[in-house]
């Protein structure tokens, strides 16, 4: 049997008749004086000769000490056999972790208490059992541990586990070349982390049984704290995310993968949502690929026109926006975007200038018509719509948060502003029937009202100012007193991710 340790330091009493004979303490001591352990096991002799007692200890304290050490052994395997087998098949059991057997040798013979100890054990169950422990360390130092009853249903976990962030197929067919259509490839998946498999002893209670457990763990950890959210009418996946914590419509669907299959499934008012992302054992890194068109915003060219009158302009030429195509490598970490870079550019459309003749040499205040998107490296979080009440768009830049933000088209700054809603906000009426607003942003704009910007000038930075749950711009196109979709003819939100 395992942790049965040997105690070469005997009672005094042993000692002292070691060293100087038992004759002694047959004179000065009667046996019944001595009794030992939770039941009161009093000594019925003294040998002539040293013996080994087992003396079970538990947390330090002596339970007793136990006579015939293979009743010990039997009692195991047969509670094994009638309770444990089924379960955890291939295993074996043992004493508790806190539980454990010191021989030591004495001159002193105690009364038999092996019944009341074995029974003892039993009704405390003071058992371990053998399981598979799973360690994971970092840096040479361990963080947590778990057990399970066999490596398979942990495998079997860790492998679902994954899959919500990458997809198997694409990582198992070998090196590729790049991208030369439009989209995103996984292209490798790690752990940083360590993570080491053994046998080991623990308590029955604290091994997991099922992939169920086990991948839960891998979620949440031990002792998860999760938040749900009620699904109300008109809500989307991805408006869900957007008003709780600022999660993408991919996230609420990782942590929902039981009643969500795809970010645009629709969703039943009254459903309870899980909105905790998870807080993970270990970081499950993809590094991506994503090929993209992006646009090359045209340029506007002014030239003076002495037969126009003054304030009069006229449109020469119109702007056309040309356009790249753009590879970028992109690092996610459990789900999430971290950091994208530009791999490789290449125009394959040249923008045409627009030009316009003016009758005068002051800055022009007359928008284009033609919007470019509020910030660089675009994607929309949440789009018009997403849940009941957004009239507007929800747009991100995925490699800096915390960004420019920009004058779609050129006008004039009406309104510089804040609200308890959209925070620090910017409206531009560009002086053709449009206006635009940018919301959320970090600081009221360093721009004064009235003064002339042009499409493309910076206005502020991305903020989560007022009610925003993450750093966006809440871009809106409006048309008198209506608001519109910005994504209905304005921005061309087909060349962009949705978050």
């Amino acid at each position: 049997m395992k942790r049965i340790l040997t105690i070469a330091v005997c009672f005094a009493a042993s000692v002292f008749i070691v060293l100087f004979g038992g004759s002694f303490l047959k004179e000065k001591q009667q046996p019944e004086d001595t009794v030992a352990g939770q039941f009161g096991q009093h000594v019925t002799q003294l040998s002539d000769t040293p013996q080994v007692n087992h003396m079970l200890y538990q947390d330090g304290q002596l339970i007793g000490v136990l006579r015939d050490t293979s009743r010990l052994d039997r009692m195991l395997k047969d509670v094994y056999a009638e309770r444990y087998e089924d379960d955890f098949p291939n295993s074996r059991l043992d004493l508790g972790s806190n539980v454990y057997l010191a021989d030591e040798e004495s001159y002193l013979v105690y009364e038999d208490a092996d019944d009341e100890i074995l029974n003892y054990i039993d009704e405390n169950r003071l058992f371990s059992l053998e399981a598979t422990a799973i360690t994971f360390s970092e840096d040479g130092e361990v963080y947590a541990r778990i057990f399970v009853s066999n490596q398979d249903i942990y495998e079997s976990a860790m492998n679902t586990y994954i899959s919500y962030f990458v997809d198997p197929a694409s990582i198992n067919s070998g090196p590729q070349p790049s991208l030369t259509t439009y989209g995103s490839r996984d292209n490798s998946v790690s752990i940083p982390q360590t993570i080491s498999i053994s046998r080991d002893y623990a308590p029955i209670e604290e091994i997991k049984k099922t992939e169920y457990e086990v991948l839960e763990y891998l979620k949440y950890g031990d002792d998860p704290q999760l938040e749900y959210y009620t699904v109300q009418e008109f809500d989307t996946v991805a408006g869900v995310g957007s008003k709780n914590h600022g999660l993408s419509a991919t996230q609420i669907m990782n942590i929902n993968r039981d009643k969500i299959s795809s970010v645009d499934q629709l969703l039943k008012e009254g459903d309870e949502l899980c909105v905790t992302y998870f807080t993970p054992a270990i970081d499950v890194v993809v590094e991506k690929e994503s090929f993209r068109q992006m646009p090359v915003y045209f340029e506007t060219a002014y030239v003076e026109d002495a037969n126009l009158l003054l304030g009069e302009r006229e449109v020469r030429q119109n702007g056309i926006n040309g356009a790249r195509n753009v590879l970028y490598s992109e690092r996610w970490i459990n789900g999430v975007l971290v950091s994208g870079t530009e791999r490789s550019s290449v125009t394959i459309q040249e923008p045409q200038s627009e030009v316009i003749a003016l009758g005068t040499q002051q800055l022009p205040d007359v928008g284009t018509g033609v919007y470019r998107f509020p910030v660089e490296n675009p994607a929309i979080s949440c789009g018009f719509g997403c849940y009941y009440g957004h009239e507007g768009t929800d747009i991100v830049n995925q490699y800096d948060r915390w960004g420019d933000v920009y004058a779609a088209d050129t006008g004039v700054i009406e309104t510089n502003s804040y609200n308890g809603i959209n925070g620090n906000y910017v409206v531009i009426d560009h002086n053709n029937g449009y206006k635009t607003y940018y919301g959320h942003m970090r600081e009221l704009s360093e721009l004064p009202e009235g003064t002339v910007v042009t499409k493309g000038q910076m206005i502020g930075h991305i903020g989560m100012t007022g009610l925003a749950t993450g750093p966006h711009v809440h871009f809106m196109v409006q048309i008198g007193d209506k608001n519109v979709d910005a994504c209905n003819g304005y921005l061309a939100c087909d060349t962009v991710p949705y978050q």
